[in-house]
């Protein structure tokens, strides 16, 4: 008698319990969704890379309707004008009926979005408010706003032209993209450029883009010979005749060079070198080590992510040696000065603890 009361109470929970869960499907249907209130179509966003922290625009919309009262979750949909959402791109999601972009945030979308940089776009936006998390939720969609943008490539701005040495000369050897030594440009006068360092007994050239054999300078006796495009003739390579340091200095104005023995033999060989400063991950608490090169002991890289602020070179994680100088993104020698780093960026940089010399490239990948 005591099972059968048991069964009979059990199969009536179950029935009730079935007869909710309908009953809340029913109720929890579409009624109407959002409407999107602000920004007005047709306004146009300017994003700068100078504002990146500022609030690009603050979307707002009245809430959706799905007939109960009950938590909704908003997501912000973008597509390109004009393709009905066929290719929707999430670009934010709340439990709030208001989200705000900053210009990092909208130019990020953008561009991973694959809306082309310095053009502008006209991208379509509404709202999605879903109730439930399953394959099985119910979702609603606001109204449709157009605005007009224009995203920037987000790289650091830099100008500046490069020169690597190529050749069996140096540590690269003919090879035009093998971790190339560059020459330090002066900071205050881009045209001029220097390098103390190690060359074997050989010939070398310059080239500007690792991995193109142009723009090139190669010269003898003192004068830069340059090639313009690789359809113009290949000039002649500078010679090393005897393994040693030398100091190798160009001027791009005047198309000269000279390259000098240097007496290396008192220069100190230190262990570690490292970065540090506001600019770095460490601060000014821990050094961001560099790689030694196998090819000359002097001579120092990495790759590393930089913010802005301010950063120097350092020996075994004292300050007994350290560099540094007062120009963003090369200098030739150090006065002992930060170094200012321009923006947030990744990094390869260079560095010469025979002199200090530094060259810090951006927009690596």
């Amino acid at each position: 008698m005591k099972n059968i009361f048991k069964t009979t109470i059990f199969a009536f929970l179950l029935a009730a319990l079935g007869s909710c869960e309908n009953d809340i499907e029913a109720v929890a249907t579409k009624q109407s969704g959002a409407k999107l209130l602000t920004p007005a179509s047709g306004t146009e966003l300017v994003l700068l890379e100078t504002n990146q922290d500022n609030i690009a625009t603050t979307l707002v919309w009245d809430y959706s309707d799905f007939g109960i009262e009950t938590a909704v979750s908003y997501t912000v949909e973008i597509a390109k004008a004009g393709t009905d959402f066929k290719e929707p791109i999430a670009a934010g999601t709340t439990a709030d009926r208001f989200l705000s972009w900053t210009v990092k945030e909208l130019n990020d979308v953008l561009t991973k979005g694959g809306f082309a940089p310095a053009v502008q776009s006209s991208i379509d936006v509404r709202i999605m408010g879903q109730l439930g998390t399953s394959t099985n939720a119910i979702k609603q969609y606001s109204n449709v706003i157009t605005l007009k943008v224009k995203p920037y490539t987000g790289l650091l701005a830099y100008d500046k032209t490069d020169w690597f040495l190529v050749g069996d000369a140096t540590a690269a050897g003919w090879n035009n993209n093998n971790g190339n030594q560059p020459l330090f440009r002066n900071g205050t006068k881009a045209n001029q450029y220097s390098f103390t360092g190690y060359f074997k007994a050989g010939a070398f050239k310059l080239v500007s883009t690792l991995g193109q054999w142009a723009p090139m300078y190669g010269g003898s006796d003192g004068n830069l010979v340059a090639r313009p495009t690789e359809s113009d003739a290949d000039p002649a390579s500078i010679s090393v005749t005897t393994a040693g340091y030398y100091t190798f200095t160009i001027d791009t104005t005047t198309l000269k060079y000279t390259l000098t023995p240097y007496d290396a033999s008192t220069a100190k060989v230190f262990t570690t070198i490292g970065m540090i400063g506001t600019a770095t991950a460490g601060g000014w608490d821990a050094d961001q080590d560099m790689v030694k090169s196998t090819f000359d002991p002097h001579v120092w890289t990495v790759k590393i992510d930089l913010t802005k602020g301010e950063t120097k070179f350092r020996a075994e994680n004292k300050w007994d040696d350290s560099w540094g100088n007062e120009t963003a993104f090369s200098a030739i020698g150090s006065n002992g000065k930060n170094i200012p780093v321009a923006g947030k960026s990744k990094f390869i940089v260079y560095f010469s603890d025979i002199d200090g010399s530094y060259s810090m490239i951006p927009n690596q990948k």
